[in-house]
């Protein structure tokens, strides 16, 4: 007997945390009862999701996909958006088997890198703190801070949700983050990296030092990086050597890891 969290999560049906998420809402039925936190079953039993059956058979190794996306600005990282607006799951091919997971997520007006897979337990090592997995984005802001306030912002800041640090950053010429951006001096462009994935970090750590972010672009998560010829709105899937890198990078999270959220960077 499995908890329902890790066996949906197996058979690609979604990520730990969506799984989680569904039995909170009471959207989950186990033989006809309402699921609840800490079930368990062994894959047999009538298993529904807003009354409809799943197909609880795990997916085998070749089945397992994990697509690479440029999400432009302007799409939500949902499946659904009460407001109309488009999604990242708009454009996206169909999986040979499952449903894409989404890796993490990204605000509404942040571009870049996303990753979405057919692996729930996949998706949540990747998303998992323990993973230290790194993010790295290009950022233009506001302005130009000082080496003080760059210092500042290695050390650590306290946000409202505890302490937070960027692990680099390192300034970039003027053009590297749009070309509107080309020959203006007055305000900077850094890539910036870090291990974490809480709600939209990147940008509160330098509004906490009084920099505004105008464009904030994710550009690798992990191993994997943003290809300089895929342009926004475009996808292509991960080949063998990248996925084995990814998989890699992914080590097992602790038990208990299935009640950590994924953040919007």
């Amino acid at each position: 007997m499995t908890r329902l969290q890790k066996l949906l999560a197996s058979a690609g049906i979604g990520s730990r945390r969506q799984v989680e998420q569904w039995i909170r809402e009471g959207r989950l039925t186990v033989g006809g009862r309402v699921a609840q936190l800490g079930d368990r079953a062994g894959g047999r039993e009538d298993i529904r999701l807003d009354g409809r059956p799943l197909k609880l058979e795990p997916l085998p190794g070749a089945a397992r996909q994990v697509l690479l996306y440029y999400k432009p600005s302007g799409e939500v990282t949902t499946r659904r958006d009460p407001q109309g607006r488009p999604t990242v799951f708009d454009h996206l091919p169909a999986p040979r088997q499952g449903r894409w997971i989404v890796v993490g997520r990204l605000d509404v007006n942040t571009s870049g890198l996303l990753l979405f897979t057919t692996d729930g337990e996949l998706a949540h090592r990747l998303m998992h703190p323990s993973s230290q997995i790194e993010r790295e984005y290009l950022v233009r802001l506001r302005g130009r801070p000082g080496p003080e306030t760059l210092q500042r912002l290695l050390r650590g800041v306290t946000l409202e949700d505890g302490p937070a640090a960027f692990d680099r950053i390192t300034e970039q010429p003027p053009g590297e983050t749009g070309p509107e951006s080309a020959g203006d001096v007055r305000h900077g462009a850094y890539r910036v990296v870090l291990h974490e994935g809480r709600n939209r970090e990147v940008r509160r750590l330098w509004e906490a030092v009084g920099h505004e972010v105008s464009r904030l672009l994710r550009i690798r998560y992990g191993p994997i990086g943003l290809p300089r010829d895929l342009k926004p709105g475009g996808w292509r899937h991960l080949d063998d050597e990248h996925m084995a890198a990814l998989a890699e990078a992914a080590h097992p999270a602790p038990p208990g890891g299935a009640n950590c959220a994924p953040k919007t960077d």
